[in-house]
């Protein structure tokens, strides 16, 4: 089955591609890599989810915010190569979680993100390195931003 495929028979639907709000491209090609910028969790509607984990959003939300994070870079690799099938591989994943000081489960939150690529390529495939850091803020007030670097196929 392809990661096409696998997506479809999740059932969840991509939010729009979010456009740059800096300077900065959403997505970059060099030779097999492909980078991904920083994501927040846009909404299906282009709306993002905002808020602050251990202060408003619980862990169960964060990761749900996170895999909303992980929906959102897929919708722009899809925007951009036109199919989920031209990724090999996750190589890296780095998570950050706008939480409080006393917050310490932030690679649970990230398995929002993890978990759903895993569905996507699949657990040789679908998982590689990872970070998950607390943050004192992120843009907007969002509760997770998530980069990440696949291979092509």
């Amino acid at each position: 089955m392809t990661a096409d495929e696998r997506f479809e028979q999740l059932g969840l639907t991509l939010p729009p591609a979010p456009a740059p709000k800096g300077v900065y491209k959403p997505l970059v090609i060099d030779g097999k890599h492909c980078y991904v910028s920083g994501h927040g969790p846009v909404q299906t509607d282009g709306t993002l989810i905002f808020g602050r984990v251990g202060q408003g959003l619980n862990e169960d939300e964060g990761k749900l915010a996170a895999q909303q994070v992980g929906l959102t870079i897929l919708s722009t690799i899809k925007t951009n190569l036109g199919s989920l099938d031209k990724i090999k591989r996750v190589i890296k994943v780095l998570g950050m979680v706008n939480c409080t000081p006393d917050f310490g489960k932030h690679p649970y939150i990230i398995n929002g993100c993890s978990e759903l690529f895993t569905k996507i390529w699949g657990e040789d495939n679908g998982i590689g390195v990872r970070s998950a850091v607390g943050m004192g803020s992120l843009p907007e007030n969002i509760p997770v931003e998530i980069e990440a670097l696949f291979e092509l196929e």
